[in-house]
Formats: structure tokens, C-alpha cells, sequence
């Protein structure tokens, strides 16, 4: 797991400097062009967006019913439990990816996936996980977001990994959205904003 998550960290920074360098730029020269101080502070925005994540994914496992959390859309693709289980597992798995974050205390990646389809185990797991990733960030100084990990790659730091694990949950937070429609069951934030104004309702997604 940690290999797969390292080989997509490294192929969103190449693609990343692929498409902001100049031509003729090598990625140092890019990442040392921009002076600039950060207009906003990484550490409150990247814990931000994992609480406001957290509240999406676990509203929809909620909402979706039990019985439903071995469906799948098509064979050979994650049932509903999977998914969910899926995120948690990232969530757990790539702050490990910093130097000296520890790993949570009794998360055994080997079949997590598939290690129930009991809902409220999977949201408690979804609830854990969250935990555990903002603890990391908040671990974290903002100093620490520039720290290197030359074993990623020979421009990652620690930045790129709360990155890389805020982009991957926000990737299934959409899987997650278009399972439950595949299921009839709006999302929760939709739901409440359809009773406020239903014409802005389609925004809310």
C-alpha cells in the first residue's frame, strides 16, 4: 500500500511540474521561482478540509441503509463497505508516509477492506481514521509542510503528502455521492439544502 501510495504521489508531482513549468524549466527551478508568501495558513486549511470531509463521507454512510453495504455497481469493483473502509485505510496509511508520524495503534492494513460490511463498524473505523489524519496535520508546523522526503522523490516534503491525502478523499467522496444516487439516497448536505432553497440545492454537491 505504501509503495502504490508513493508511486501516485510521485506521478502528481511530475504531472504537477508538467503542467506549471515553463519549457526549459527543471522542477527546482520552478519550485524556487515564486517568492511569495503563502496568502493562507496550509495547516488550518488542510485540517479544514479533512473535518469537513469527514462530516460528508460519514453523512453518507449514515445514510445509506445496511443492507446495502455489500452492494456494488458491477462485479469486480468496491461494494459499498469497501469503499468506505477504503478511505479509512488511506486516512491511516499515508500520514505514515512522513518521517516520524506513528502508525495508529492497531490498524492492520492486510484485508482492512474487506474486514466487515457491519455499518456502524465501518463508520466507527470512517470516525478513526479522520482522527488519526488531523492529529497528523495538527501534529504538524506549519515549517514542517516544507520538510523533505527525499524517499518520495527528490522534490516531495511533507506538503505533498497532506496533498496527496486530502486530493485522494475528496476522489472518493465523489465515488461515494454517485453510490448513494446509484441508491436513490441524496446526500445529506443536499438533502437539508433542498428543505432551505431548493433551487440551489444542485449546488450543494
Amino acid at each position: 500500500m505504501k509503495e502504490l501510495l508513493a508511486i501516485s504521489l510521485g506521478m502528481l508531482l511530475l504531472a504537477g511540474f508538467a503542467v506549471f513549468a515553463p519549457a526549459g524549466y527543471g522542477a527546482t527551478q520552478a519550485a524556487s521561482a515564486d517568492k511569495t508568501a503563502p496568502s493562507y495558513d496550509m495547516k488550518a486549511q488542510s485540517a479544514l478540509d479533512l473535518q469537513d470531509l469527514q462530516k460528508k463521507i460519514v453523512g453518507l454512510a449514515e445514510a445509506i441503509p445496511a443492507d446495502k453495504y455489500t452492494w456494488r455497481p458491477e462485479p469486480n469493483t468496491r461494494s459499498v463497505s469497501e469503499l468506505f473502509l477504503h478511505i479509512a485505510a488511506a486516512n491511516y496509511n499515508i500520514p505514515t508516509m512522513m518521517t516520524g508520524v506513528t502508525p495508529a495503534a492497531g490498524f492492520e492494513n492486510k484485508g482492512f477492506e474487506k474486514s466487515t460490511t457491519d455499518k456502524a463498524k465501518v463508520i466507527e473505523q470512517l470516525n478513526k481514521s479522520f482522527a488519526y489524519a488531523i492529529a497528523a496535520v495538527n501534529n504538524m508546523s506549519n515549517a514542517d509542510f516544507a520538510k523533505p522526503e527525499k524517499k518520495l522523490g527528490p522534490d516531495a516534503n511533507d506538503g505533498d503528502v497532506v496533498y496527496l491525502m486530502v486530493v485522494h478523499t475528496h476522489e472518493h467522496l465523489g465515488q461515494s455521492i454517485a453510490y448513494a444516487r446509484m441508491n436513490s439516497i441524496t446526500p445529506p448536505w443536499t438533502a437539508e439544502a433542498e428543505k432551505k432553497n431548493p433551487k440551489a440545492a444542485a449546488a450543494a454537491e
